[in-house]
């Protein structure tokens, strides 16, 4: 099979939109209801640092696909990554 660039780009594109879109019902059900018992902080810190080097290397490679979803990604991984260790704190500070 032989692809144009651009059309490398547009599948790029379409994946980065649908897996980074996949992803945002779980960040915004996290902010809304606090709850956090169903998320590993295990699994989600090394999602989070996955993500992170997915990044880099998009950035390294200067592929935008790669860049922008993995960007999104990070900053919602991220921030319900800060949340379950905000409430993990929280749990044990109540628990002493």
């Amino acid at each position: 099979m032989s692809l144009e660039p651009h059309q490398i780009d547009v599948i790029g594109y379409c994946a980065a939109f649908l897996t980074t879109i996949a992803f945002l019902p779980q960040a915004i059900w996290s902010w809304r209801t606090r709850d956090l018992s169903g998320i590993s902080l295990g699994m989600y810190s090394l999602f989070t640092a996955g993500v992170g080097l997915w990044l880099v290397y998009g950035l390294i490679i200067e592929k935008w696909p790669l860049i922008l979803a993995n960007a999104m990604t990070f900053a919602l991984a991220l921030s319900i990554l800060m949340l379950k260790l905000r409430h993990t704190a929280t749990k044990q500070k109540k628990q002493k």
